[in-house]
């Protein structure tokens, strides 16, 4: 929330600067986010009238002006600005003055001299050139009985402070510049000023019937009719200031009435106009297939879950959120309806969003907004409508459905104690709740509080001591040790750190990203076969209503923000926790009941396999590229691949991970259903494997350089077009009895043509070259020996493979 420091010190002035109080209200939790002066620093310019304006002699856009500042003669200055004229006063940047930075940052001086020859002892001033808005069509026209000579800075209040606050769910009673100047009294101990509501003489007897038709809606309504408004008067210079300092643009009177109201008392309204309405109003929830025409443009289509006014024709205003279009104040309107309301906070909470955007006045109803106070502030509204537009006002209407009841709430002293941290007095529990004007009672060790109609946050103890906290000043809490040894985790020498898989993966040309737990509820059935995924019960958004239970939906996601941007290759991975219900697990320090959360690390790879570069023909990024980096995130570990299927992947082309025999993980390019839905006419290659089996590694060992020299054999064996890589290799190494074995690679590939088939090979057989290096460590290997390996190797293979000597 913005607003200025002089509106908040009408209300409460403490003897403290600027920054003390910033000090002040963010130790007490309401965290001043920004605090900046109204307008950039500048000098030495003042109030002037133009008293005389001729054309230049020499320029048609240019005049010569002279202009009254206070020091007897008139000072001659030479302006193009269009409403350059006789009469009006606007600011005067002296000789010697200096405007504001620009773009380069340095101020800009102004000194004497000449435009087309005519001589210039100044300069006049708009809003832009002194940084008061983007408003550039002229100078900068005052009021006016703005004092000639008077500083610009002292007559606007320029030094004026803003300040932005930053404030939790729980403050909404701070949502007003009164509420702030109510906790800032009880911070301070100065006096505050209490709003007066002069009450209003009916001077006509119209009034508007209205029907609250959802008590759990709308718990009461206020409203009255005024008639015979002028819809042009102009909203008074120092509201239209306040507004603006409050980041709040001025619209007209009547809208600048209601906004006004809500920011100096935290009471949204809504100002109907009254002939515009179709017979009485009705407080009810929507209906299936409605829609609303917005004061925003937008046209919504409503629910039964969503409160509304209507009238007898049709939907009017979105029930504590935004007005509709159809009943909007113009400058036609002669006669309103002003209305005030109490919204119950779960009836408007989260409404906004489903339509994309959110309002000052739905912000406030969702948190809660004082149900007792209505009338009083319907007074208020009123009196600055008859004050600014005129009119006559009729009987205020108040009806009283169902507001909320307090329930007290009891803090025990010993336990305030307990959990600030320091010793306590009863009497100052006490005094600490009753300065921020909470009802107390006091009994044996105990303080009960009755919250006021103004405080939806206190419910439970510790909400009090909070509040006692509070106003304590955080900054006044002992600093107190911890008492229990502070003992670092120290990570087995068998295991290593997430950061360095992130390294790795780094180095291997991925990019890490970091994505929200929370997903669609498609990616989970389409991306990870989840039929029941742990469901949100409040989500930031409606379509990440689920947890995720696979990496891989969020990296897709990544995926195509990227290609959406045109990117022409994309390399991504993510460390990151899921989600999925399991009932084995039980409650413990870092498990939920029924919820596993385990670690996962998972990476995808789409476009080019290398950087556009000379030295290597460009080709797409393929199953064996990813595969390749699989293996060396877990390098020197040796794994092995095995055909399956995966809901996200193709399934001709997808492999479960296996280190030890145990599956890890999947890799595998990405199902060509899901890759035609999004349109890529590459499929992206993906894998996703269990964090704690990555982290594990052997512990390295020292080994003795080798004192026998190895010796190489190769082998050609013909196999059956389906005999995987896997296989052949898990047959040689499954012979190896003595240990000799210290390798085996394949190293050559081959099919005969379709129609060129060799002797002894047909079209469904391949032929696969694999060099074998054996060794003996403790004394050299003879011929005998060499092909014993050899042919226990080919028994092997002809065994387990079906393979022959080629």
């Amino acid at each position: 929330m913005q607003f200025p420091e002089s509106w908040l010190r009408e209300f409460c002035n403490p003897p403290l600067t600027s920054q003390e109080l910033a000090d002040k209200l963010t130790m007490a939790g309401l965290e001043v986010e920004e605090r900046v002066p109204v307008a950039p620093p500048f000098s030495n310019i003042v109030i002037g009238a133009i008293v005389a304006a001729e054309q230049h002699p020499n320029a048609d856009r240019l005049r010569v002006c002279q202009v009254d500042i206070g020091q007897g003669e008139p000072l001659q200055i030479v302006c193009g600005a269009p409403n350059a004229r006789v009469g009006i006063k606007i600011p005067a940047a002296l000789v010697g003055a200096e405007l504001p930075p620009g773009e380069d940052g340095k101020p800009f001086k102004i000194g004497k001299g000449k435009l087309r020859g005519v001589e210039s002892f100044g300069m006049l001033c708009s809003a832009r050139e002194l940084k008061l808005s983007e408003e550039n069509a002229g100078l900068l026209e005052l009021p006016d009985d703005a004092p000639v000579g008077q500083s610009i800075r002292d007559y606007l209040k320029l030094d004026d402070q803003l300040f932005t606050l930053k404030l939790t769910p729980n403050l909404a009673h701070c949502l007003s510049v009164h509420g702030i100047a109510r906790e800032l009294a009880a911070l301070t101990g100065a006096p505050l000023k209490a709003p007066t509501f002069p009450t209003l003489a009916p001077q006509i007897a119209d009034t508007l019937p209205v029907e609250v038709q959802a008590p759990d809606l709308c718990g009461r309504f206020a409203g009255r009719v005024i008639k015979g408004i002028n819809p042009q008067a102009q909203t008074p210079a120092w509201m239209v200031e306040r507004l603006a300092r409050c980041g709040q643009r001025s619209v007209s009177a009547l809208v600048d009435i209601s906004n006004y109201v809500m920011f100096e008392l935290g009471r949204p309204s809504h100002i109907f106009d009254l002939d515009k309405i179709q017979g009485g109003l009705q407080v009810r929830w929507g209906r299936a297939g409605e829609q609303l025409k917005l004061l925003n443009g937008n046209t919504v289509t409503l629910d039964g879950n969503v409160g509304v006014i209507a009238d007898s024709q049709a939907v009017e205003s979105l029930a504590g959120i935004m007005g509709g279009d159809a009943t909007a104040v113009g400058d036609e309107t002669r006669n309103v309806f002003v209305e005030a309301a109490f919204w119950w906070p779960k009836a408007i909470a989260g409404r906004s969003r489903r339509y994309n955007f959110s309002t000052d006045a739905g912000h406030r109803f969702e948190r809660g907004v004082d149900p007792q106070r209505i009338v009083e502030h319907l007074e208020r509204i009123s009196e600055l409508v008859v004050r600014i537009c005129g009119g006559e006002v009729g009987p205020v209407v108040d009806q009283v459905i169902n507001v909320p009841t307090p329930k007290p709430v009891t803090l025990r002293v010993a336990r305030a104690c307990k959990v600030i941290g320091m010793a306590l007095t009863q009497q100052q529990c006490a005094d600490a709740l009753r300065s921020l004007s909470l009802p107390v009672t006091e009994a044996e060790g105990t303080v009960t509080v009755t919250p006021p109609s103004f405080r939806f946050d206190l419910q439970i103890e510790e909400d009090l001591i909070e509040e006692v906290a509070r106003v304590i000043g955080y900054e006044n809490l002992p600093h107190t040790p911890p008492q229990a040894p502070v003992t670092a985790q120290i990570r087995p020498e068998r295991q290593r750190g997430p950061f360095a898989v992130r390294r790795q993966l780094a180095l291997q040309g991925y990019q890490e990203t970091i994505n929200f737990s929370f997903v669609e509820e498609r990616w989970e059935s389409d991306y990870a076969g989840n039929a029941d995924p742990i469901k949100l019960l409040n989500p930031i958004a409606s379509q990440l209503s689920v947890m995720r239970s696979s990496l891989l939906g969020s990296l897709l996601n990544v995926l195509k923000f990227n290609t959406d941007r045109k990117a022409a290759r994309v390399r991504v991975f993510e460390l990151g926790r899921v989600f999925r219900k399991d009932a084995s697990v039980i409650d413990s320090e870092t498990t939920v009941a029924g919820f596993d959360q385990p670690m996962r690390v998972a990476a995808l790879a789409w476009g080019e396999a290398e950087q556009q570069q000379w030295g290597l023909p460009a080709r797409a990024v393929d199953f064996f590229d990813v595969k390749g980096d699989v293996e060396a995130l877990l390098a020197p570990r040796v794994l092995t691949f095995e055909v399956a299927e995966h809901p996200a992947m193709h399934p001709g082309r997808c492999a479960r991970v296996l280190l030890d025999g145990v599956a890890i993980g999947f890799v595998g390019e990405l199902h060509p259903r899901w890759r035609q839905a999004e349109g890529w006419q590459q499929a992206p290659v993906l894998f996703e494997l269990d964090l704690p089996a990555v982290l594990a590694r052997d512990v390295v060992q020292a080994q003795p350089v080798p004192r026998h020299q190895p010796v190489e054999r190769d082998l050609a064996v013909v196999v059956a077009e389906s005999v995987s890589h896997a296989a052949l290799m898990a047959a040689i190494r499954g012979s190896d009895a003595q240990g000799w074995l210290k390798s085996a690679v394949l190293f050559d590939v081959y099919r005969p043509k379709k129609g060129a088939e060799l002797a002894g090979m047909s079209a469904d057989e391949k032929s696969l070259a694999v060099r074998l290096t054996l060794e003996r460590t403790d004394a050299t290997l003879t011929e005998q020996e060499i092909d014993g390996v050899v042919q226990a190797a080919l028994a092997a293979l002809q065994q387990q493979v079906g393979a022959r000597l080629r």
